[in-house]
């Protein structure tokens, strides 16, 4: 006599649900930073692909426990099904996360924003105005985002900074150097982040005389919820330029020490008397 071993449908269903889970937390992240998805359109996908991947998660669980007891085949086929979708529920989690550390905002600036204006692109005009923090919880969530001054001028930082940001592979819609009569220097600069959202940082670089300081704004385009990401960027950045500036001042100690005279005499004029 003949038994014959079935394989679980619940295997069948989660694997089949995993490798639908896959493509659809991928593929709109490539659309997304491709502008093929605007962000309302990416949002409703990769809830979807979020649900998609829990049901598979669901189905390889309920699939190993009717494994367990019936004897049927499909271990595999649940696992791989139970594999992928934590697999996609993995930047969900994490992304969850930092929505729960981090406070609802999406502009950080370290100078009044009318001073670090954005160019906002044609889609984004009629957008709700930003969600900001007060300096006290700015302080606290990112102690390092604050105002910079360094013992250059305006003309030297602003070098140093305008080669950082090209360093880091910004986008730079606008550079304005200083001006000769003390007006400041600035940089516009478009990012894109992994998921694809657009975020813009502006940099003010104003001094005079040998002490110049570096104001810097980051903001989100289109985001609820920048996750952290605006001021960690502006922290990272400045810290990075105070290892810059560091350097460029160790290996140019009299950048801007006043001249001295000199101690050789100058050249005489002789007169012949008449």
């Amino acid at each position: 006599m003949r038994i014959l071993i079935r394989t679980s449908k619940w295997a069948v269903l989660a694997r089949r649900l995993g490798s639908l889970a896959v493509p659809l937390t991928i593929i709109p992240v490539f659309m997304h930073r491709a502008r093929y998805l605007d962000s309302n359109a990416f949002l409703v996908v990769a809830l979807f692909a979020c649900f998609i991947a829990a049901l598979a998660v669901l189905a390889g669980c309920v699939a190993l426990v009717r494994l367990w007891h019936t004897g049927d085949q499909g271990w595999w086929k649940a696992l791989t099904g139970l594999f992928l979708g934590l697999l996609c529920l993995a930047p969900f989690a994490y992304y969850g996360a930092m929505a729960l550390r981090y406070p609802i905002v999406t502009d950080i600036a370290t100078a009044p924003r009318s001073e670090l204006p954005l160019i906002f692109e044609p889609d984004t005009a009629n957008m709700p105005p930003p969600r900001t923090l007060t300096s006290q919880e700015q302080q606290r969530f990112f102690p390092n985002a604050t105002t910079r001054t360094y013992p250059l001028d305006a003309f030297q930082l602003f070098a140093i900074v305008d080669h950082l940001v090209q360093a880091e592979g910004w986008d730079i819609r606008q550079k304005r150097e200083p001006g000769l009569g003390g007006e400041p220097g600035r940089i516009n600069a478009r990012i894109v982040t992994l998921m694809g959202w657009r975020e813009e940082a502006v940099l003010r670089i104003s001094g005079n005389g040998g002490r110049s300081s570096v104001d810097m704004r980051s903001a989100s385009i289109g985001a609820l919820h920048d996750l952290g990401s605006n001021g960690h960027r502006i922290s990272a950045f400045l810290v990075a330029l105070d290892d810059q500036v560091t350097a460029f001042l160790r290996d140019n100690p009299n950048i801007n020490a006043p001249a001295e005279p000199s101690d050789e005499p100058g050249p005489t004029v002789e007169t012949e008397s008449r």
